[in-house]
């Protein structure tokens, strides 16, 4: 062997020495790819060689580790703030029109004389809880859905699913892990099932465990609303969207370091092992069926999720009512609950009424914002709602600040899963152990990360 090449090989081999599992894989997976395209390149002919370079020069830009992430941000800012844009109006008419028919039925019980609890069962409770929901949930949902379909449509939901590939591999998880992510944007629980496209046991655990970290249709509500009432309380028009779409973006980030932090953690304590890995191939770009992709999802996606939510508001508002005018002596059971979870929720920069909300929306999340409502209001502080604007008022009156908000925006994100979400996990792992581990671990940050951000807060008195 001659000194050329005896020195080729020893720098191969001192190559080699420097690289990972991680680098020597790429360097396998790259030149596969290489040799694969030259040999297409010499044999396949395309019919649409333009439409092919297109693809490509996309996927060059869309799959960039410079450019990749910005335009996935970027893609969820105008996805939030047209969901926020095209909502309020309705919102506020659907709002206006349901107070519209509570006046009718307020005249109609009066006129048969139907006795108070009845009348405030039905309509306090179930009419106001049931309004509640269709009036905040619909519009957005109609909007959010149908826009994320057509982006899934065109094919660029498998970019979004690349690019963060390589943060969950070195996080310890899987890639596909980022697949079932996306997928709790729409629903947690639905997330849960899609879990078993994960073939490692522990890599799936990973992501059954981290998945409630990202807002579901359920959250969407309660971050859009308080981003609007609060954040961007200083702003008017365009701009007042602008910052409620950039401070909800803002949260969604903070869900996505959450979950890649926890699961680096759990990947090191009590999920150890080595990750596997997956070659995910990109489909070609579609052109999005548009009129098609906007109804399947809005009755499929929006109208599902706002009939579970009404099966579960209703009975919730139900319950409102009736903990708000039972009276043990001269307090009622809901102002016994109320004192009762005060004080470890004022630690944590809630109030008693915030966590009885949030106690009470464990069935679903949909319900927390009107329980919370309907808590309020049976207080007396104010008797009905007209439009979106007076809630503000109904917060501010019962102690709210910037702060407040916030920390029910952390507490809403990180808390644990709905009872449905809860409900497939166990169905997915036939262990208690589990179900109570995806049920404490994010209750436990929850209370960590607000209690933290309440006492620095207000320690810095910038509240």
């Amino acid at each position: 062997m001659d000194t050329q090449h005896a020195t080729s090989i020893e720098q191969l081999f001192g190559y080699s020495q420097t690289l990972t599992d991680q680098d020597v894989r790429e360097e396998i997976v790259s030149s596969i790819y290489q040799t694969t395209h030259s040999i297409c390149k010499d044999v396949v002919h395309y019919s649409n060689k333009e439409k092919l370079q297109r693809s490509e020069k996309l996927d060059k830009i869309l799959t960039s580790p410079i450019w990749g992430f910005p335009i996935m941000l970027a893609m969820l800012a105008v996805v939030i703030y047209l969901t926020i844009a095209g909502a309020n109006i309705p919102s506020d008419a659907i709002a206006s029109f349901f107070n519209w028919i509570e006046g009718y039925l307020t005249a109609g019980f009066k006129a048969i004389h139907a006795p108070e609890w009845l009348y405030g069962i039905l309509v306090l409770g179930f009419y106001r809880g049931t309004a509640w929901v269709v009036s905040v949930m619909l519009p957005p949902m109609a909007i959010f859905f149908p826009v994320f379909a057509l982006l899934e449509n065109f094919g660029y939901l498998p970019r979004v699913a690349f690019n963060m590939d390589r943060l969950f591999k070195k996080s310890g998880a899987h890639g596909k892990q980022s697949l079932t992510m996306a997928m709790g944007f729409g629903c947690n629980a639905a997330a849960i099932m899609s879990t078993r496209i994960i073939e490692s046991p522990r890599e799936r655990m990973l992501a059954i465990l981290t998945n409630n970290f990202v807002p579901c249709n359920g959250r969407w509500p309660t971050l859009i609303l308080l981003s609007s009432l609060f954040m961007a309380a200083s702003f008017t028009g365009g701009m007042k969207t602008f910052i409620t779409a950039l401070v909800v973006v803002l949260m969604v980030v903070f869900g996505i370091i959450v979950t890649l932090t926890v699961s680096w953690v759990l990947s090191k304590t009590a999920l150890k092992g080595i990750p596997t890995h997956y070659t995910l191939e990109l489909p070609p770009y579609r052109k999005p069926k548009i009129i098609n992709t906007i109804v399947r999802a809005t009755l499929d996606k929006s109208l599902y999720v706002l009939k579970r939510a009404v099966i579960v508001a209703a009975p919730a508002g139900v319950l409102t009512w009736v903990l708000a005018n039972l009276y043990i002596g001269d307090t009622s059971i809901l102002m016994y609950v109320v004192h009762f979870l005060d004080p470890f929720a004022k630690a944590i920069g809630l109030d008693g009424f915030i966590l009885m909300a949030f106690i009470l929306g464990l069935p679903a999340n949909e319900v927390v914002l009107p329980t919370l409502l309907m808590g309020y209001l049976a207080t007396g502080a104010l008797t009905e709602v007209d439009n979106m604007s007076e809630l503000s008022h109904i917060f501010t009156s019962h102690g709210w600040t910037w702060l407040t908000a916030l920390n029910m925006m952390l507490f809403s994100l990180l808390h644990y899963p709905c009872g449905t979400t809860l409900i497939n996990i166990y169905k997915e792992t036939k262990s208690v152990k589990w179900t109570f581990v995806a049920f404490i671990l994010p209750t436990s940050l929850a209370i960590i990360v607000t209690f933290l951000v309440n006492q620095i807060v207000r320690g810095l008195g910038l509240v």
